[in-house]
């Protein structure tokens, strides 16, 4: 005998948790407003706040992310990722200029927008830091950061920070 899942709330209730509990991981994109924000605020924190270039640079990092197996599969799911970017990146306040920066910044990656020298960068640090890795291949400094992809030693042919390049983004 079939029993209706109107007669028995908890079924409709077991049956949506089972659904919901396969979307962990979903392939169903981040709202854009969202996905936007998460992106701004990964800006915003992690560049020198008034160079554009580094912005992009940022965010191209996070949706480099966003499309390898090695990191979550949505914007806000980088971003948010435990000790990853800034302390607060999800919950401090951004605030006058270049919080306007940092969103139109993220509009313009969000809708595919790239760095030009990030290529498959999917790290950075703050330009002064002096990292003792022998397989970080070095692309960029901009926006106060040194970007980099990881390498086995013998494919690293730019160990070091590059000089601080800006104005190569639109705008």
């Amino acid at each position: 005998m079939t029993r209706s899942i109107t007669k028995h709330p908890l079924s409709a209730v077991l049956i949506g948790l089972s659904v919901l509990a396969g979307c962990g991981k979903s392939s169903r994109p981040t709202p854009p407003a969202a996905a936007h924000d998460c992106l701004a605020r990964a800006m915003y924190f992690e560049s020198n706040r008034s160079s554009r270039d580094g912005m992009i640079a940022v965010g191209s990092v996070v949706m480099n992310r966003v499309q390898s197996d090695l990191f979550p599969n949505t914007i806000c799911g980088v971003v948010s990722q435990k000790n990853q970017f800034a302390p607060g990146v999800m919950s401090r306040k951004m605030d006058g200029r270049s919080a306007a920066l940092a969103r139109d910044a993220a509009r313009a990656v969000y809708h595919g927008e790239r760095h030009p020298h990030i290529a498959n960068a999917k790290f950075f640090h703050a330009a002064g830091y002096q990292a003792n890795y022998n397989n970080m291949h070095y692309v960029l400094t901009a926006g106060g950061n040194a970007f980099y992809e990881k390498r086995r030693p013998e494919k690293v042919s730019v160990p070091r920070p590059l000089p601080p390049t800006e104005g190569l983004t639109g705008q």
